[in-house]
């Protein structure tokens, strides 16, 4: 009996030890700090599907989510401010940075370029921040092919072509003219759906606002 209760004790000391050890290794006062390496969230629409606005909204919500500002060659649209909605150049410099591998992906749209900078974005992922990216499918392709491990890929689809064409209408930024090469070009954007990681159909700004933060907390949750 004698030797039964001394192997009991034994065991119960290794495993008080360990139980100690434990305790010891959590803070009294806070939580533990768990680091992780930033995120890349990509989303992508046909033009007019509702794209912006909950990008702005959700960057508006979110103080550990900054956007990735992209160059273009287009010409600055009313309201819109250089540094801020897009870093405005001319196709010579376009060239230049592309050649010097200063983009991290680029695209030619409606007869204009658009690209994101390598540098901030490398940077904002070391650092564990989060980056989003409105770009259409050419540029979410490309970083997938550069960071798939890094990369959430959301497509946000009009509820139907109507309502796109009601959309690009009615905002008044683009001629008739323009508005059907938008409207020509939707098909082969939404084509690419297939490729992304999540699909949203855009039919209520308030409940795609909901879907997509949820996304981004649970992809946020499986990086920790």
């Amino acid at each position: 009996m004698a030797s039964n209760s001394r192997r009991s004790s034994t065991r119960c000391a290794s495993r008080c030890r360990t139980l100690s050890d434990a305790r010891d290794q959590i803070p009294a006062t806070q939580a533990p700090t768990i680091g992780r390496r930033g995120l890349l969230l990509v989303l992508s629409s046909p033009s007019g599907a509702g794209k912006t606005t909950l990008s702005k909204r959700l960057l508006a919500s979110d103080a550990s989510l900054r956007v990735s500002v992209s160059v273009t060659t287009r010409a600055p649209r009313r309201g819109e401010v250089d540094g801020k909605d897009y870093h405005f150049i001319t196709e010579a410099e376009f060239k230049k940075r592309q050649d010097a591998g200063a983009l991290l992906e680029w695209a030619l749209v409606h007869g204009n370029y658009y690209a994101s900078p390598r540098g901030p974005v490398e940077e904002a992922l070391a650092a564990g921040s989060d980056t989003l990216f409105d770009i259409d499918w050419q540029g979410a392709r490309q970083i997938r092919e550069k960071m798939a491990a890094d990369v959430v890929s959301i497509f946000i689809l009009p509820p139907t072509g109507k309502a796109l064409e009601r959309r690009l209408t009615s905002r008044g930024q683009d001629s008739a003219e323009v508005v059907a090469r938008r409207m020509a070009n939707a098909a082969g954007e939404i084509a690419h759906w297939g490729e992304y990681d999540y699909v949203i159909v855009n039919s209520d700004i308030e409940a795609s606002y909901a879907t997509l933060s949820a996304i981004l907390a649970a992809e946020r949750h499986k990086r920790v």
